[in-house]
Order: structure tokens, then sequence, then C-alpha cells
């Protein structure tokens, strides 16, 4: 009989506690650095090796950084989003590439003062950033370029963190902290939706991400697209777009591990709020390209003997055996609880033999105090962390998504060796937002210059 506390973790434990762990001892550390030396920054590694730095030395601002957003068909975000972007970012620093777009999505760029390219067709994202690049010239004038999605606004706190990141050679990317949009109009559905991708978050970038991103033991399998910023004189040497890949961010994350161009760097107040999917089919769509993209990307890079290829290995056995886990939760549940309504069923020749086998090695203590109690503590956990005490409210219905992500991330698997995709997307709906959100706040540019010079913390 396997006990419930086995089942605690196999579906949620080994890679939080081993994650969870680091990240503990991360923030130990950089309390301890502070204590001691409190005008030293937190971020110090050890560089993989010395990389040449073309660019001005000294630490880098705002006016160092180029935002790049990939954009098709975007005209109901885009606007917002470089009111947003241009009040941290200078305006003559942002670039928009209108991918193929339909709408007027590269005129309303145009009329709010950035620089703007068109793109005769639909290259896709990948395609797009590659295009852009290379007429901008980005590489040559920056030393760090933003990657930056259409519908994402960047907090003021997003600068002052990540930036005194790239202040060790080593950190050749920082990841951007992500959280999903709330202050929009959702339906019931929606707002399942996007509490389900809170807790999603929460989790994967305070447990997982923060402990990934520990300078000594460095390796995450992905630095997100929706707001993100390498350095620039790494991104000629990684293959931003090779063909068959459904999505870029995992596949640009795999190839600077592999190819040792440096670590990733990350922080919990570099934040960024981006519009996840508020309607059942954008959230499948949206869903089933993630998982395509990562099990596209594995199997692109073949395992190494590296601490990122180890990483992964063990991030994607316990990913397997979780899914299968909750997608064969329904089916156990009915078959060790029918016969308590039924009691002929347990003498039905097929179903008693496998009600027989199921029995003996899990019953519903072992379910109900090894997935469904967790789940619930996991709902209440995030609420009190996030302060949004509204996701208590679908906790019934966590676990049937959860349930759901489970066989898409199945179901995926083996397209990965069967499906291709020429890279090109189509965004979920988007929610036109007043240009002022609360999400946002008008500190201007100049002003986040001063801080992320100085290493001030948010």
């Amino acid at each position: 009989m396997i006990p419930w506390w086995a089942m605690v973790f196999l579906v949620f434990g080994a890679n939080s506690t081993l994650w969870g762990s680091v990240g503990l001892t991360r923030l130990a550390e950089r309390r301890i650095g502070k204590a001691r030396s409190p005008g030293r920054h937190a971020a110090n590694v050890v560089a993989l090796r010395a990389r040449p730095r073309p660019h001005r030395p000294g630490k880098l601002t705002v006016r160092d950084v180029a935002v790049l957003i990939p954009a098709h068909n975007e005209a109901v975000v885009i606007s917002a989003s470089l009111a947003a972007i241009t009040r941290l970012v200078p305006r003559e620093n942002v670039h928009v590439v209108s991918d193929g777009s339909t709408d007027n999505t590269a005129e309303l760029a145009e009329a709010a003062g950035v620089n703007v390219m068109r793109t005769e067709t639909n290259l896709g994202k990948a395609g797009a950033l590659v295009a852009a690049i290379e007429r901008f010239g980005l590489v040559a004038k920056y030393p760090v370029v933003m990657l930056l999605d259409a519908d994402t606004r960047v907090r003021p706190e997003y600068f002052r963190s990540a930036l005194p990141l790239f202040d060790d050679p080593a950190v050749a990317a920082v990841a951007g902290c992500v959280r999903t949009m709330w202050e929009r109009e959702l339906s019931a559905i929606g707002t399942l939706l996007v509490a389900h991708r809170t807790r999603i978050y929460a989790m994967a970038q305070r447990v997982l991400k923060f402990g990934q991103t520990y300078s000594r033991v460095n390796a995450t399998y992905i630095v997100p697209g929706f707001a993100s910023m390498y350095r620039t004189d790494v991104l000629p040497e990684i293959d931003m777009n090779p063909p068959g890949l459904v999505i870029e961010d995992f596949n640009m994350t795999f190839e600077l591990y592999q190819k040792q161009l440096g670590k990733v760097g990350f922080s919990l107040a570099a934040v960024a709020v981006t519009q996840d999917p508020d309607t059942f089919r954008d959230y499948v769509r949206q869903t089933k390209r993630w998982a395509l993209g990562l099990w596209q990307t594995v199997r692109r890079h073949p395992p190494r003997a590296n601490l990122f290829s180890a990483m992964l290995a063990f991030l994607l056995i316990e990913l397997v055996t979780s899914s299968l886990i909750f997608l064969l939760l329904p089916l156990l549940f009915i078959i060790l609880v029918l016969p308590d309504f039924y009691t002929a069923t347990a003498t039905l020749p097929v179903f008693g033999a496998i009600h027989t086998v199921i029995a003996a090695h899990v019953d519903l203590t072992a379910l109900l105090y090894g997935i469904v109690l967790p789940d619930v503590a996991l709902t209440v956990l995030v609420a009190a962390v996030e302060r949004r005490p509204r996701l208590l409210l679908g906790t019934v219905f966590f676990l049937f998504l959860r349930v759901f992500d489970a066989g898409i991330a199945l179901y995926t698997l083996p397209l990965a060796w069967l499906a291709k995709s020429d890279g090109r997307w189509r965004s979920p709906a988007r929610r036109a937002l007043a240009t002022d959100s609360p999400e946002q706040n008008s500190e201007p540019a100049h002003a986040i210059a001063r801080g992320a010079a100085a290493g001030r913390p948010a």
C-alpha cells in the first residue's frame, strides 16, 4: 500500500523540496551578506568564463536597455503597453516589430513615437525577433535587450531589481517575475483560469525558479519571453529561430546553458504583469503551445553531463509521474468508490480484478491526504502570500484544472517528435485597459535610471 506521505512527495514534493531548500540557502546567504556589507549587492556569482563586454563599462541603467516588442495584431493593447514602458525607458530605446499584422498595430506604435518595423509576412515570434534585432542593429547599439510581450506591463521596480544582476559578468540573462493581470473584466470562467495561473506562478517562481537561479547551483529551464533581458553579446551565439519549434523561450534558455554562455539572474521584485487567457479555448491553446514547446526543445537538445541536464531530467521525471497520477485520479476514485454504492460491481470479473489490484496499492485515504488536501493547502498558502482571498473560491475547481493540465502535458509529449511548427502564433483574446493602470506607476525613466545605477533594492 502506498502511504499518503509518499503520494505527497511523488506529486508535490521532489522538485519543490530540493529547490525550496536551495532557495532558503540563497535567502540566508543574501541576508548574511547584507548584514556584513550593507552596500554589497546580493547577486555575486563566480563567472563561468571571461566574456568580452564591448559596451561601455559601469553599472547599467535603463538608458542601456533596448526594448523589443514583437506584435501580431495587438492593436487592442499596444498603445497602453507602449505608454507604460515609455514611462520607464527612453522612448528612442523602444522598438516594435509588427509581425505581418493585418490590423493597425504598426500605425498605433508609430503614433506612440517609438521605432517600428513591419514584416511583409507573419514570420512567427522568433523570426520577428531575429529580423528586428538585425534591422535595428541592437547588438551593436545596446549592451542589454529586453524582450517584451505586447500585452505586458513592466512595473518600475523591475529595472531597479533586474539591472544590478548584470553587475556580475557571469549573468547573461535575467528572467522577469510574472504576475497575471487581474485588473480587467473577467467572467466566472475567466476568474477561475486567472486564479489557476496565479497559483502556478506563485509556486513556480517562489519555490522553483528562486532556487534554480541561485548563483552557486544555477540551472533553470526557462527565461520566459514575456519580459526577459539578455546581454546582446550572447545573442549572436544563440540560435533563436531553429526550424520546427512552436516557441522560442525554452530553446533560448537551453542554448544559454548548453553552450555555456552564462547564468540566469532572477529577482522576485523584477515584476511584470501580463494578460493570461480568460477563455477556456484560449487557455487550452496556450497551454498546449507551452507544453509542446518544452517537449520540442527537449527533443532538440540531447542531455549532457552537466547540472542543467540533471536539473531538467529531474524536472521532467516528476512532470511525467505527477501528470500520470493526476490523469488517473478520477478513474482511481471511481474504481475505489463504486463498490460502496453498487456492491454488485465488485463481483464483476473484469472490474473486480481491477478493483482488487488498485485497492492493494492505493486507498481513498492516500488520495485524500496525499493529493486533495495538499492541493487545498497550496491554495490557502498562495491566497495568503499573494493577498488574494478570492483564490479560495476556486479551491474545488483547481484540482480539475490540474487534471486537465496533466492530460495536455502527456498529450503533447509524442507530438514533439511528430509535429512541426513554423513559429507563427495567435495571441489569446486581449482586453483593452486604461493607459493608467493600478499595476503601473508613473515614476519617470530618469528616476528609474538613478535607482538602477545605485543598485537600489525594490
